[in-house]
Formats: structure tokens, sequence, C-alpha cells
């Protein structure tokens, strides 16, 4: 008698950050799953704010990471009701929150070669790329299934570039909208 398994079902797993370009590549995650019949898993990745081998030198650290993860899954939760209305995402598969950083997780998550990783390509410019590493590089470089990197929504640039001319007390331009208003079609 041999001992038969089906196999296991093909995933999409995506990495969820709770920002407007994980809602973008999530949401995009699952349009992938149910074409292809696969499972979805979001998984959001955390660490301790100042490292791990930081928080081990603390005694309270194992306290702060109850906190640190409730906080990483509050967070899952509201990237999935932001994107689907509700935690349930209409899709088989299962949702996450991984202790690591969100490159190598992401990585390890997606370990079967039947796997699609997707991850949001972000807007990174000279200075952020040099600061803060790109999860998406990380895992085109890294991952043995194929990766999809999603571009972030044109709106979010111009959210971007909304927030900046706040913070600098600029004023907007709205030419372009009086524009578009003078142009629009009458109403009837």
């Amino acid at each position: 008698m041999s001992d038969h398994r089906p196999p296991a079902a093909a995933r999409v797993v995506v990495g969820v950050s709770g920002s407007l370009g994980g809602a973008t590549a999530l949401g995009r995650a699952a349009y992938e799953a149910g074409c292809r019949g696969a499972e979805l898993w979001p998984v959001l990745c955390w660490q301790p704010p100042e490292g791990d081998l930081a928080a081990r030198r603390f005694p309270s650290a194992a306290v702060m990471a109850e906190e640190w993860e409730r906080v990483a899954r509050d967070r899952l939760i509201r990237a999935l009701r932001e994107v689907f209305g509700g935690t349930d995402t209409g899709l088989p598969g299962q949702a996450l929150v991984v202790r690591g950083s969100p490159g190598p997780a992401l990585v390890r998550m997606a370990d079967r070669d039947d796997d699609v990783l997707v991850v949001g390509a972000g807007q990174r410019g000279r200075v952020r790329r040099a600061l803060w590493p790109s999860v998406g590089r990380y895992c085109l470089a890294r991952a043995t299934c194929p990766v999809l990197a999603v571009p972030p929504s044109p709106l979010q640039g111009e959210l971007a570039a909304v927030h900046r001319r706040n913070v600098w007390r600029l004023g907007l331009h709205t030419g372009h909208l009086e524009r578009e208003l003078d142009t629009a079609p009458p109403e009837s």
C-alpha cells in the first residue's frame, strides 16, 4: 500500500505592509490567486524596533515582543479590511504574521516551485534606496519561485506629492483641475 498524499495546492504569497503599495500588491495577489486557482497567503513581517539583537539585551523584550506582534496582527487585519472589506479574502489560504526581516521571511515562506511571490515594487528614489534596502529587490534576487513585483498605483505618487507640498506648507496646484472643469461637457 502506497502512502499517497494529494499534492499541496499552489500558493500566491504576498508581502503585506499596511501601505498603499502593499494594498495594491495584495489586490493583485488576490487576482492572481483567483486566476490560477491557488491559495492566497498574505504575510506581514515584523521585527522589534531596534532589531532582534538589540531586543535580546533587555529583560522586557519577551513582553514587548508580544505587544509588537499584536500590533503587527492588527496592521494585517486593517490591510485585509481595506482591500477586501473584511478579513475574509474569498479565497482559500491563510493570513500570517511572521517575525523577521521582510525579504528573507517572504523568501522562506514562498519556498515551493509552484508558489508565486507578490511584492510591491515601490517608488524608490536614490536616497531611499541608499538608506532602506528594497524588499522587492531582495526577493527578486533570492526567491526560488516566480516573483511578481507590482508597481505602485499612479495615485500613490500624486498623494506623495500632495503630502510633500503640505509638509513644506506650499499651496496645492489646482490649475489643472480648473482646466478640466472648464472643458468638461455640461451636465444635462
